[in-house]
């Protein structure tokens, strides 16, 4: 169980081919803002894995799926008790098609509802809250093509302009779909009786091709719920442009598989950047590192973001362009456990990240092993920023 001294306690609802992110975003991030997060899916115990779906738009007439990341449930649906738990989150995907004809799901769906706690579901998710006769004379959006179903349901059908789209109708919170994960999780948040303060800052993500998927979209979605302005940029590229990611995961090999993952667009470019118009730096893993550190543009910004002293959060892989950027002597540092002789070649004192999601401070540094370790990574850095959420 995550967070068990948390003010909080929330139930995500999971499936086999829930949506990658829909599913990961809200999980890790309301953990790192002090919420505990139980993940159940019916027929499976604490320690199994939900399979995930990645699906974005494409050149076809309807978006894409492919396999995601293996998704660790941390608690087991049929122990789980209604009374103990503040809100409820319903991730997308394929999983509601089949969890919206579970009766046990509907069961517990319709206790949520009718005791007035907070329910965020967004993208297909809705097709579970339509089962359950939870959105009978609400107002509520989600993915276009679940319009239909929600009429027939009786709710009032809120077209999404876009895929960021959001909606609240007293304790209902829905979305389109991931895209709108900062206004989502912000909604839920407040539902859940939580206060956001220090949020005006602004922060820079430095992205790369195959960065990895999780490491980029979940803290830079989690800053923005935050209420905090994130531009993330690529060198030789500018805002609107695309970086594909890769999906690293841990699945009984040697070293981590990879997989495609989204595509992530960037909201800003690289070129004519300045640090002094930022408060801190992001830099997130995967492969993308490997070849940022051998650019000189992305060394000289690195440095002048660690000589001026703003926070700094490296993740996994990320540790590579510290360690070429020089910044990394005399300080205590973890990274994923293969960047080891990086960290340590640079005149840094190594940190064995034990277990995985292990992460550490230094001063403005925040350094972490792996995506496992994110809620922690995130919560570390917003002590540097000087964002709380309170409860």
């Amino acid at each position: 169980m995550a967070n068990t001294k948390a003010q909080r306690r929330v139930l995500l609802l999971c499936g086999d081919y829930m949506e990658d992110y829909e599913a990961m975003v809200p999980f890790q991030a309301l953990q790192a803002f002090g919420v505990s997060v139980d993940a159940v899916c019916p027929g499976k115990k604490a320690g199994d894995i939900c399979r995930t779906a990645i699906q974005q738009r494409s050149v076809h007439q309807t978006y894409s799926e492919s396999r995601g990341h293996n998704f660790a449930i941390n608690a087991t649906f049929d122990e789980i008790e209604f009374t103990k738990y503040d809100g409820l989150v319903i991730p997308g995907g394929r999983a509601p098609e089949y969890l919206a004809v579970n009766a046990t799901v509907l069961d517990l769906v319709s206790k949520f509802s009718d005791s007035g706690k907070p329910i965020a579901s967004i993208c297909h998710g809705q097709l579970i809250l339509a089962a359950a006769g939870s959105v009978k004379g609400r107002k509520c959006t989600a993915y276009p093509s679940v319009g239909p179903v929600l009429i027939a349901a009786g709710a009032h059908w809120v077209e999404p302009e876009t895929m960021a789209a959001c909606f609240v109708d007293g304790n209902i919170i829905t979305g389109a779909s991931y895209k709108g994960h900062p206004e989502f999780i912000r909604h839920f948040v407040k539902a859940l009786g939580g206060t956001i303060t220090g949020s005006d800052k602004r922060i820079l993500f430095l992205c790369g091709d195959y960065m990895e998927d999780y490491e980029e979209t979940v803290p830079f979605q989690s800053l923005q719920a935050l209420g905090c302005h994130v531009d993330a940029v690529c060198p030789k590229k500018k805002a609107g442009d695309t970086c594909p990611t890769a999906v690293h995961d841990f699945e009984g090999d040697q070293t981590y598989t990879e997989k495609s993952g989204h595509d992530f667009t960037l909201n800003a470019s690289f070129e004519g950047l300045k640090t002094s118009s930022y408060d801190a730096l992001v830099i997130p893993g995967g492969r993308a590192p490997e070849y940022l550190a051998l650019n000189g543009s992305v060394i000289a910004l690195v440095k002048e973001f660690m000589e001026t002293k703003k926070p700094v959060a490296s993740i996994c892989h990320g540790q590579q362009i510290l360690s070429a950027a020089a910044v990394l002597k005399g300080r205590k540092c973890t990274a994923y456990p293969a960047v080891k002789l990086n960290v340590v070649l640079s005149g840094a004192t190594w940190l064995e990240p034990d277990p995985i999601d292990r992460c550490f401070t230094d001063g403005n540094l925040v350094t972490g092993a792996a995506w496992p370790g994110h809620p922690e990574f995130i919560s570390q850095f917003m002590v540097l920023l000087g964002v709380q959420v309170s409860f």
